[in-house]
């Protein structure tokens, strides 16, 4: 039997080095099922870590969750979904907190929360009360808030600064956290495209879904036709 305290460390150090890749999550929900008889005490590993990091890697644990609870579901193991609906109030709160140090996160929650009502996992009273929460905190611009201000107030224009700046009690990340969040954006942006465009190997079931986006045949189509078919022999006329 694997000793507790080193599975703890371990998946420890694998939430505090998640990225954008999602290879990064699935390793970790992975790790995490592969000791699912310590499933409470990692559940207390996850809250724990989103108490202790970074606004970013807030951020990537946040689709972790989501990761998690989803494989979770699939091998059929509940508790680490129940223990995340219970506490998804909690988790939030640490994502994006109410005092507005989160506001960049605030749109990679409602993303999460997206996919785990869509993959039953969470209830649409439950998303919808939080979204609630959400729009409180959601009043600071995402580029205002990944800006340092200065001892003055003002906000700068070059940033220099190499650790975080605390304003009003908020603490505001550095340069080296600004650019790994838009490289992770970007990154997440870039999978989310190619989601997007992805086409199975099924060719009639692409056809069905091109099939249903096309909207039915009505007079404006037939008009737009008929001119079109009087230019092009208007042209052949002056080519003639």
């Amino acid at each position: 039997m694997a000793d507790p305290f080193e599975v703890r460390m371990r998946f420890t150090s694998q939430l505090q080095h998640l990225n954008a890749s999602v290879n990064s999550s699935q390793k970790a929900a992975h790790y995490a099922l592969k000791y699912r008889d310590m499933d409470e005490d990692l559940h207390s590993c996850i809250l724990e870590q989103l108490e202790r990091n970074s606004m970013n890697n807030r951020a990537n644990i946040m689709y972790f969750i989501e990761h998690l609870c989803d494989m979770a579901q699939r091998e059929n193991h509940p508790n680490f979904v129940r223990m995340m609906q219970k506490d998804i109030l909690m988790v939030v709160d640490a994502v994006a907190p109410s005092d507005g140090s989160g506001a960049a996160n605030v749109k990679v929650v409602r993303r999460v929360l997206a996919g785990l009502q869509q993959k039953n996992i969470l209830h649409s009273e439950t998303v919808t009360e939080i979204e609630g929460c959400l729009k409180e905190r959601d009043t600071v611009a995402e580029q205002e808030a990944l800006t340092p201000i200065d001892a003055n107030g003002q906000r700068e224009h070059q940033q220099s600064q190499t650790t975080a700046v605390k304003v009003n009690g908020m603490t505001r990340p550095d340069k080296r956290q600004i650019e790994q969040r838009i490289e992770e954006d970007r990154e997440r942006h870039k999978r989310l495209r190619e989601s997007i465009w992805a086409v199975g190997d099924d060719e009639d079931e692409e056809f069905d879904r091109l099939w249903d986006e096309i909207s039915d045949i009505g007079e404006d189509d037939y008009i737009a036709a008929e001119e079109d078919a009087i230019e092009r022999r208007q042209a052949l006329g002056v080519e003639a």
